[in-house]
Order: structure tokens, then sequence, then C-alpha cells
């Protein structure tokens, strides 16, 4: 089978891919959720002129003039209107969120008043509208302020809850089962015996699907015989996972039985094996609903290909507007050699010069194993296939990892 493009292999993995049904949260469950459809205002903000400051509500004609003198004729505080009318030469105490009394069209802050009994003196001229806060200022009833696709943020809840909105429809998160494969994997605090590592993909794999507001189902470690890997795909549907992540065993050796598992459990397979490095033996499939991506073993092609297909895959499913990661452009921080038919992904480092221009460095050793180069990147440069060799100080592309 000829090795498939990275553009083809994403689009075949997005195809069809139709956000999941929405479902009524809580404001408090809300936050990184996908909103369904626009959110109008139910109410105007504020939705009477209200005080900005501490201070007095006057007529800004009677307050015109330094020295002007004013009758104190009562009080008003945030939740207690004062219910008469503001008169010539007369004056309201009002506090921060207070409603403005009819007749009043300024405050005078309270640093500019001076206090004799019932009565100010003026320090500073009012000016009309001044430290007030209009209705309506903030936003009106049936104005459209969350829009459909939003991934709503922390300040968008407080936004949702002025408008009067205890919950909100989000569309269902999409449920990511992680089932890694290998009798060589051990658990992390394991002492491993002859020819056994410790596991570490999932760890990544499974942040990075949950910071992109996936539900997480850890299947475990499947032993290398076709029955546990088929068990581990069989319990992946009773879950009803919408995709289905398997790492390792993509590859051609004896003992690398989870796509002839795959097949035997009646997935469709969309392709095996992509022009890219690293990441080269990865798959995907469908098995009814369930996407299926398949990983290489190998740490960072393992990272690498959840980072460019599955993490678009999840904003596809969960409603996002924008999938794609955006690309970004910077200098090359070290010569590059001549490229082949792969398309290459270059963790690298980032630097800022003093004139704010961007520079990658891509690491010296590019293994696909090597765990402490993966962690200490902050891009992937982007190596078309067939790139002739860059120089030092070139123009590059790159994709910003997750920090």
């Amino acid at each position: 089978m000829a090795l498939m493009p990275v553009a083809d292999a994403l689009a075949a993995i997005l195809a069809g891919a139709e956000a999941l049904p929405e479902e009524m949260v809580a404001l408090d469950d809300a936050y990184h959720r996908i909103l369904v459809r626009d959110v109008a205002a139910r109410r105007t903000q504020p939705p009477q002129a209200m005080s900005a400051m501490d201070g007095y509500a006057v007529r800004a004609a009677d307050a015109a003039d330094v020295n002007a003198r004013l009758k104190v004729i009562g009080e008003v505080a945030a939740g207690r209107p004062f219910e008469r009318r503001v008169g010539p030469g007369e004056a309201v105490r009002i506090f921060t969120g207070g409603v403005i009394p009819a007749g009043a069209d300024a405050v005078i802050i309270q640093e500019d008043a001076g206090v004799d009994a019932d009565h100010i003196t003026i320090t500073e001229a009012a000016v009309p509208g001044r430290h007030i806060r209009a209705a309506g200022v903030d936003f009106r009833e049936g104005d459209v302020l969350l829009t459909r696709g939003r991934r709503l943020s922390d300040r968008d809840l407080s936004l949702a809850a002025g408008m009067n909105y205890p919950e909100l429809a989000v569309h269902r998160r999409p449920k990511v089962a992680v089932l890694a494969t290998g009798d060589e994997l051990v658990m992390p605090g394991v002492t491993p015996g002859p020819g056994q590592i410790v596991y570490s993909n999932g760890y990544a794999i499974r942040a990075l699907a949950r910071a992109e507001g996936a539900e997480i189902i850890d299947l475990g470690i499947a032993a290398d015989t076709v029955a546990a890997t088929t068990e581990g795909i069989r319990r992946a549907r009773e879950v009803d996972a919408d995709i289905l992540i398997t790492m390792g065993g993509a590859s051609v050796g004896d003992h690398d039985l989870v796509k002839r598992s795959l097949e035997a459990e009646g997935v469709a397979m969309a392709f095996w094996r992509i022009a890219m490095r690293p990441g080269k033996p990865m798959m995907h499939g469908r098995l009814g609903a369930m996407r299926v991506i398949g990983l290489p073993g190998n740490p960072v092609s393992a990272y690498i290909c959840s980072f460019l297909f599955l993490v678009p895959l999840i904003r596809a499913l969960s409603g996002r507007n924008h999938v794609h990661h955006v690309r970004e452009s910077a200098l090359l921080g070290r010569d590059l050699s001549a490229n082949d038919q792969r398309e290459d992904y270059l963790r690298a480092r980032l630097e800022a010069r003093e004139d704010g221009t961007l520079v990658a460095v891509p690491v010296n050793h590019q293994d696909s194993s090597l765990l402490g180069n993966l962690a200490a990147a902050r891009a992937l440069v982007i190596r078309p296939p067939f790139a002739p060799a860059a120089a030092n100080g070139s123009r590059c592309e790159l994709l910003r990892l997750p920090e």
C-alpha cells in the first residue's frame, strides 16, 4: 500500500465528522464546552442608569459652579432605589451600583463635596452623565453576545450568567477510549524486567484529548495477543466510545496485532501508513459510528500523530467552528538537509530575538523514542516532501505545541 499524504490522511479522518448531539449543562459545567446555538441576552444590563462611584446624585445644572450648595434629601444604595424626584437645589447620597434617581443627570464623587449636616458644597463642577453607567451600556435584551460554535471561556460563563442563563445548550463531549498494547509495557512505579519499558504514551495523549474537551476512557494495556487486543476493542464499543485510540502494534512485525484485530472486528480501514516522519505506521478506520486511530508505539510518533489528527477530530465532533491547527512563520535556527518523500515534523525550540523575530531551532536528535526532546520542544517545524536544503536564517513554517 502506498504511503498516504498527510493532508489526505487528515481529510479521511475528518470526513463526515459532525458535531455530536446537544445537552443542557449548568454554567459550572459549561467551561470549554461548545455552544450549540447563538445566545441572546434575556435582559438589559444595567437595566437602569446606575452610579459608577460613591457620591451624590445631582442635577448638573445645579452643580455647574464650584461652591454650589445643595440639600441632601435622601440616600440610594445598590438594590435600594430612591423613590422621589431630585428637584432644583437638591442632591441624593448615592453608592456604587445605586439607581440614578429621577431628575438627576450627574454624580459628584464624595471627594468633591464638602458635607455640612444635611447639605453639601460642591468643590468640582458637575458634568452631565459623568460617573453614570447608562442603561444598556453593557448589553441590551436581545443582543447576541455568544455565538454558535464558540468554545466557552471563563469570562463567557460570567457573561452568560449576567444575561440570565443558569444553563446552556452545548455539544456532548466526544468519548475517547485509549488502549495501549504490548507485553513489554509496565506501569510507572514498577521496576521493569528484562526487555520491558515503562508505559508513558497514554499520559500525554489522554491529557491532550482532555484539554480539547474530550471525555477519556482508559482501557489500560492489552497483552500482545489477538484475544486481548480484540477484548479491548469490544470494551470501547461497549462504553459507546466515539473514538478509539490504540497505541502500538501498528507496524508489520509478527507481534503487531492491532490491524489484524481491528479488521477481524469489522473495522473498515481507510488507510494504513502515512507519508510523514515521525508516524508512518499510523492507521485509521471506522467500526460503525466509532472512529479508530491506530497510533505507532514510539512515544514521539504517537504524540505527534495525536496532535495532528486526533485533536482536529475531537474539535470537529465537539462542534468547534475552527478545527485545524494554525501554521506560523519563523526563521530557522540551523541548517537543514534536503527532505525525502515524507513530510517531516521536527521538534524545535523557540527563541525570540531582541527585535521580536521568532526563531525555530530544530533539536539535533529527532529519534522518535526521545521523550526528553519532546518535552523540551515548543513547536514542530514542517518540512514538505522533497523540500530542498534550508539554510540557517531562512523562512520555515511551524505549529506551536500546547503549553
